[in-house]
């Protein structure tokens, strides 16, 4: 636990220690060239997130920051760190510090100035697998993570160390294509392929390759929506040169009325997959999938509700439990009191078919962000 307390005094200082040099600089004129090469602007901030929870038996959450029990959660403390490096790149890292110890979410550096539209990232990255996948817990409408992702993905969502190339194509509409290569490996990122199993890499069928298309149209003044298709295949632990293959895709309409003096917007998510593995003499195929509707009615105030659906399967490696469909809804109420703080009350019907009941649940969240953090994804 110390260690994981050093940390955490590692970054609190470099947050005061950013402050002070804004305050202490002396007021003196220093070119641009100079500035540029003697100090950095970092973009700091912390977010936390903790939780009362209420379960009418033991919850069945898939997420790795989800409230897991009846009682008390902590569900992250999470810092995030982003600065531009000079003018050819930039440095962004998110990290969460948990009870048990610390996590690095991401950490890469990304190009700004490759011609052509293209852009590179590296180093330990969310896939751009779907639209859940590439957000932070603080940009999820609901409090905890939906069922599809932390069975087909992992309880942290898919991630790892690995480069990433995108290409923004010259299209009258916004059309970005995206290729990865990660680890294939990691029990909470990876669970569809090699999970947490000891690996070699051997050659280039070792890795896991994640594409993308995502695609953006306006509709006039009021209404957008973005469309995305995205898939994954890599190996899995199952045996030599079985393959895992997840094939996604997600819709995110919204409406956003440009008269509505209380900034009200209405937003409808879907998103699909399908999961195909390769095993000794057989294939198993199974998908989920699940569809919200979050209505902003005030600037302060917001609604929403979901509804998700994965399906089992028997004999399964992965989840022997798990032999058939699961069900769950969540409604949620969220109260803003600013910007930089939320409550939110969330109630859950969970519908594992292979039980006799349901699990009946009630969450009550408190966020709190301070200091400056980057921009949501759209």
């Amino acid at each position: 636990m110390s260690k994981n307390l050093s940390w955490v005094a590692i970054a609190l200082a470099l947050l005061a220690g950013s402050s002070a040099q804004a305050q202490e600089a002396p007021q003196t004129a220093v070119s641009p060239t100079a500035a540029g090469s003697t100090s950095v602007s970092l973009d700091i901030a912390f977010i936390l997130d903790v939780a009362g929870a209420w379960y009418s038996r033991t919850p069945m959450e898939v997420g790795g920051h989800d409230p897991a029990k009846t009682g008390f959660n902590f569900q992250a403390l999470e810092m995030s760190v982003q600065s531009n490096v000079d003018p050819y790149f930039r440095f962004v890292g998110n990290l969460a510090l948990g009870l048990d110890g610390l996590e690095i979410e991401e950490a890469y550096g990304q190009t700004l100035s490759l011609p052509w539209g293209l852009q590179i990232r590296a180093g330990q990255i969310l896939t751009r697998m779907g639209r859940m996948n590439t957000m932070h817990p603080h940009a999820w409408s609901f409090v905890d993570q939906s069922l599809m992702i932390g069975k087909f993905l992992g309880e942290d969502g898919s991630r790892g160390l690995g480069l990433e190339l995108s290409w923004l194509i010259p299209l009258p509409w916004y059309v970005e294509l995206v290729a990865s290569a990660t680890d294939a490996a990691g029990e909470a990122t990876a669970r569809s392929f090699l999970g947490g199993g000891e690996w070699n890499i051997h050659g280039m069928r070792d890795f896991l390759y994640t594409v993308g298309l995502k695609q953006f149209f306006p509709f006039g003044r009021e209404w957008s929506l973005a469309w995305g298709l995205s898939g994954q295949v890599g190996p899995n632990a199952t045996g030599h040169r079985n393959l895992t293959s997840i094939y996604a895709t997600d819709l995110y309409l919204r409406y956003k009325p440009t008269g509505s003096p209380g900034r009200a917007t209405l937003s409808l998510t879907v998103e699909g997959m399908y999961r195909v593995r390769q095993v000794p003499g057989d294939s198993l195929r199974d998908w989920g999938g699940y569809a919200s509707l979050v209505w902003q009615f005030l600037q302060r105030w917001e609604l929403g509700g979901r509804y998700e659906f994965v399906s089992g399967l028997a004999y399964d490696p992965l989840d022997p439990q798990w032999t058939t469909g699961r069900h769950r809804g969540a409604l949620e109420a969220s109260f803003y009191p600013s910007h930089f703080s939320r409550l939110r009350l969330q109630g859950t019907c969970d519908v594992p078919r292979w039980q006799t009941n349901p699990i009946w649940g009630a969450v009550l969240n408190l966020e709190l962000a301070v200091g400056t953090h980057g921009a949501h994804v759209f």
